[in-house]
C-alpha cells in the first residue's frame, strides 16, 4: 500500500496529523464534522503499512460501540485484511477482554457475570433492605449513582471518610454491602469493569510492563468525555517510550454529569509532554452561516483550547429562529415545517428535533400525531436491554454457568412455573447461610420444601440441566434457537396480549439472527457462548446509532452526540430551560450547557431551526419565559427572525422592527405608545408597542443603551416616567 493512497482525500491538516511521526506524541483537536474518524483510522494504516507496526501492537479506544464496529470495518477495507487481533474496542470493552484475561491476578472467577444498570439497582435495593435502610430517605437511585460516582473516581469505600455527612455515611454502608455481594458471587458493573482492570496493571508490575512494551501506540478517540479512571488507565499503560494519539474537542464536552473532566484534554500536554497539537477545523458537515454562528456561540466561553470551524461549501440558508407563544404554537411551527420539507419529497429521516428534556418531547409528539407525520424517539430501550432479550440471555447465562444468581432470579418462575416469593426468599437465605450460589441453595433445600413448591424448583432445575445437555453440540444460533422455545418464552410473548405491535417475538428471532451474526475474536480467553453475552452486557452500556428508519427523529441533544440531521430543529431555548435553572449559578455548569447547544446545532447539515417559546407548559405548571441567553450570542446577520402573528402565518421580522403594525393597540392603564419607561437592568426606554392584557401582556420597548426588547409585563416592573 503507497502511501499515496493512504492520505488520498485528506486536507493538510489532516495528512499532518496522519503522517506524524510515529515518535510524536500528538493531541489532534478536531470540530464537529472535521473527520476525525477519518484521521483515526488512516493513522492507524499509516502506522501498519508505512512503519511496519504489528497490528496487535495498536490499542485504539473510542467512546462507543457503534464507533469501534465503524473502525474496524474501515480499517479492514484499508488493509485489505482482518484484524481480529487488534485491540480495537470502547474503556468498557477493552477493560473487560483484560479481566477476561487475566480474572486470577483480577482475584476474579473465570465466569464472572457483568451487571447492568438494572441488574445493579435491584441488587441494591435488596440489599438496603435486608440492611434496614429506608429508602424514603436514602433514594436507591441516588445510592447508586453515588457508587458509580465514586468508582468513576476509582475510589473505594474504605477511602472515603463520611464525616458528618450522614447520607454519605449511610450511601458508605451499602456500597461495602454491595462490594462484598459482587464479590462473593462474581458481579463486576460496569464502572467496576474500569477499576478493576486499572487497579489489575497498578497492582501487578510485570503484567503492566508486559502490555506498556506491546502497545506501542495507544490512540484515543473522544478524549474529552474521559472520567478520572479512564485518564489513569491511559496514562499508566505510556511509559514514555510508547505514544499516544488523542483525538478530542474541548467545545464537545458535554457529559461531566457523568464524570467527564473537561480538564483531561487540558493536561495531556503536561502528562504526555512532549506533545504537538494539531487542529481539524476545516467542517465537512453543515453549511457557512451554521458555523459562523455556533463558532460565535461558544467563543464565549472562556479557558477554551481555541478553534474555529469553516467551511468551502458555502454560506447556506440563514438559521430561522422562531417566536412561539407557547409550546403548542412552537410544535405546530416546527411539525409544519416538517411537513413541508417531506411534501417537497425529502425522506421524514433527515429531519430531527432536539430538545434539552425529555419532558418536550409531549407537544410535538401530539402534533405529529395528529398531522399524521411518521416519528421515533430516539434513546429508548436498547435491543440488548429489552426485557425478552434479557430473559432469553438469562436462560443461556444459567445454561452456561449455574453460579450465575442473578439470571437465576430473573427466570426461576418466567414464564410462571408456581414458585412464589416466599420460596425464593427461602433459596436466597440458604445461599446466604451455606455461602453458595442459588442453584445450587435450590437443590439442597428443595426436598425440605411443600410438596408443591419442591417439585416446581426441581422441574426448574431439571428444565436448567435437560437444555444444557440437548445443547451442549448445538452451534450458538441453534442454541439461542432451542432454548426460546423449550424454555417457553416464545410461547409467552407470542400470547401477550399487551404487545399489540408482535415485536417481542419478532425480538426474540432477531436475538437468533444476531447470533448468527457474531464473530468471536480468536485470541479470546473465553468460549464463544461466554463471548456473545459480554457482548451483549456491553452493548447495554453505550450509545448505539440512530435507528435507520423513515421517521422523524426525536432525541434530546445529548442523544444526538456523534449523529448529523440535514434539518435539525433545536427546540425550547429559554432561560431556566436552556441554559437550566441548574447552571446559572455555576459558571462551569453554564460553559457546559453552552457546549450542549454548540453540539445541538453543529448536528446540523443543510438547514438549523431554532425556536423558543414565551409561555411553556412542562412539569405540570406553566411559566412564562425570557428567551435563552444563548441567543443573544448570535449574530442577527446570520439569523431569519420569525414571530407567529396572532394566530397567522408566521411572519418574517427584523429585531428593531415594530411588531403587528396593522394592529393599533390602545392605552392599557398606564401603558401606551410612546410613553418613558424605567427598567431596572435596562434604563430609560420608550414603549413602541404591546399586546395581550394583565400579567400576559408584552411590552416592546426602544432603550437608549439596550436596544429594542420585548418584556413580559409581569416580569418587567416597569417604572412610568
Amino acid at each position: 500500500m503507497h502511501l499515496s493512497e493512504i492520505i488520498d482525500g485528506l486536507n493538510d491538516n489532516q495528512s499532518q496529523s496522519v503522517v506524524l511521526d510515529n515518535t510524536q506524541n500528538a493531541l489532534i483537536l478536531a470540530g464537529a464534522g472535521s473527520g476525525k474518524t477519518r484521521v483515526l483510522t488512516h493513522r492507524i494504516a499509516y502506522l501498519v503499512t508505512q512503519k511496519n507496526v504489528p497490528i496487535d501492537a495498536i490499542l485504539a479506544v473510542t467512546f462507543t460501540n457503534k464507533a469501534s464496529k465503524e473502525m474496524r470495518e474501515r480499517l479492514e477495507v484499508l488493509l485489505r485484511r482482518p484484524i481480529r487481533t487488534m485491540w480495537v474496542g470502547t474503556f468498557h470493552g477493552l477493560a473487560h477482554r483484560l479481566l477476561r484475561t487475566h480474572a486470577a491476578e483480577a482475584n476474579l472467577s473465570p465466569q464472572f457475570q457483568i451487571l447492568d444498570q438494572q441488574d445493579q439497582y435491584r441488587i441494591v435495593k435488596r440489599l438496603m433492605k435486608e440492611n434496614s435502610i429506608d429508602e424514603s430517605k436514602f433514594p436507591v437511585r441516588k445510592v447508586q449513582w453515588f457508587i458509580n460516582q465514586q468508582k468513576d473516581e476509582g475510589i473505594r469505600p474504605g477511602d472515603i471518610d463520611a464525616g458528618h455527612n450522614y447520607f454519605v455515611k449511610k450511601s458508605l454502608e451499602v456500597f461495602g454491602f454491595y462490594e462484598n455481594h459482587c464479590n462473593a458471587n462474581g458481579l463486576i458493573d460496569f464502572a467496576e469493569l474500569l477499576v478493576r482492570s486499572y487497579e489489575l496493571l497498578r497492582n501487578n508490575s510485570e503484567l503492566l510492563t508486559y502490555y506498556q512494551t506491546r502497545f506501542q501506540h495507544i490512540l484515543v478517540d473522544e478524549f474529552q468525555d474521559t472520567n478520572t479512571v479512564q485518564y489513569r488507565w491511559i496514562q499508566q499503560l505510556f511509559n514514555g517510550k510508547n505514544n499516544v494519539f488523542c483525538v478530542g474537542d474541548d467545545d464537545q464536552s458535554i457529559y461531566g454529569w457523568r464524570g467527564a473532566k473537561i480538564e483531561n484534554i487540558t493536561k495531556l500536554s503536561t502528562d504526555f509532554a512532549p506533545i504537538q497539537t494539531i487542529r481539524l477545523e476545516q467542517n465537512y458537515r453543515s453549511t457557512g452561516y451554521i458555523l459562523k454562528a455556533s463558532n460565535a456561540l461558544i467563543a464565549n466561553n472562556k479557558n477554551r483550547m481555541g478553534k474555529s470551524l469553516w467551511t468551502d461549501s458555502g454560506d447556506g440558508d440563514l438559521i430561522d429562529l422562531y417566536e412561539a407563544r407557547t409550546e403548542i404554537d412552537e410544535a405546530d411551527y416546527v411539525v409544519g415545517s416538517i411537513q413541508k420539507i417531506i411534501n417537497n419529497g425529502i425522506p421524514a429521516n433527515q429531519c430531527a428535533i432536539l430538545y434539552r428534556s425529555n419532558a418536550q418531547s409531549r407537544a410535538f409528539e401530539e402534533r405529529l400525531i395528529k398531522y399524521n407525520v411518521p416519528y421515533i424517539i430516539y434513546g429508548g430501550l436498547r435491543f440488548f436491554e429489552r426485557a425478552e432479550i434479557k430473559d432469553a440471555l438469562c436462560y443461556l447465562r444459567l445454561m452456561e454457568n449455574t453460579e450465575d444468581s442473578v439470571a437465576f432470579e430473573r427466570i426461576v418462575n418466567f414464564p410462571t412455573r408456581g414458585i412464589g416469593a416466599a420460596t425464593i426468599e427461602k433459596v436466597r437465605e440458604h445461599a446466604l447461610m451455606n455461602q453458595t450460589g442459588l442453584f445450587q441453595a435450590a437443590i439442597s433445600m428443595a426436598p425440605t420444601l411443600p410438596t408443591r413448591a419442591a417439585n416446581a424448583l426441581i422441574g426448574f432445575m431439571q428444565l436448567i440441566e435437560e437444555m444444557q445437555d440437548h445443547a451442549q453440540n448445538l452451534d450458538l444460533s441453534e442454541k439461542i434457537g432451542y432454548l426460546i422455545k423449550k424454555s417457553g418464552l416464545f410461547d409467552y410473548y407470542s400470547n401477550d396480549k399487551t404487545d399489540k405491535a408482535g415485536s417481542k417475538p419478532a425480538n426474540l428471532e432477531e436475538l437468533i439472527a444476531a447470533a448468527e451474526q457474531y464473530t468471536h475474536e480468536e485470541d479470546s480467553e473465553m468460549n464463544e457462548v461466554t463471548g456473545f453475552i459480554s457482548l451483549a452486557s456491553l452493548d447495554s452500556s453505550g450509545d448505539s446509532s440512530a435507528p435507520p428508519t423513515q421517521n422523524v427523529q426525536l432525541m434530546t441533544i445529548h442523544s444526538a452526540k456523534g449523529l448529523e440531521f440535514p434539518y435539525v430543529f433545536l427546540a425550547g431555548l429559554e432561560e431556566d430551560l436552556f441554559p437550566s435553572r441548574q447552571s446559572k449559578e455555576e459558571p462551569h455548569l453554564l460553559d457546559e450547557e453552552r457546549r450542549l447547544c454548540y453540539v445541538g446545532m453543529t448536528r446540523a447539515m443543510k438547514k438549523l431551526t431554532l425556536s423558543f417559546a414565551i409561555k411553556r407548559f412542562l412539569h405540570g405548571q406553566s411559566n412564562y419565559a425570557y428567551p435563552s441567553r444563548f441567543l443573544s450570542e448570535f449574530p442577527e446577520k446570520h439569523l431569519n427572525q420569525i414571530k407567529q402573528k396572532y394566530g397567522a402565518t408566521p411572519q418574517n421580522y427584523q429585531k428593531d422592527d415594530v411588531f403587528n403594525q396593522d394592529i393599533k393597540p390602545q392605552a392599557n392603564g398606564d401603558l401606551s405608545i410612546g410613553r418613558t419607561v424605567k427598567h431596572a437592568k435596562f434604563g430609560f426606554g420608550t414603549v413602541l408597542n404591546f399586546e395581550g392584557d394583565g400579567e400576559s401582556a408584552r411590552v416592546q420597548v426602544k432603550f437608549k443603551t439596550a436596544g429594542t426588547k420585548w418584556l413580559i409585563s409581569a416580569y418587567a416592573n416597569l417604572e412610568f416616567i
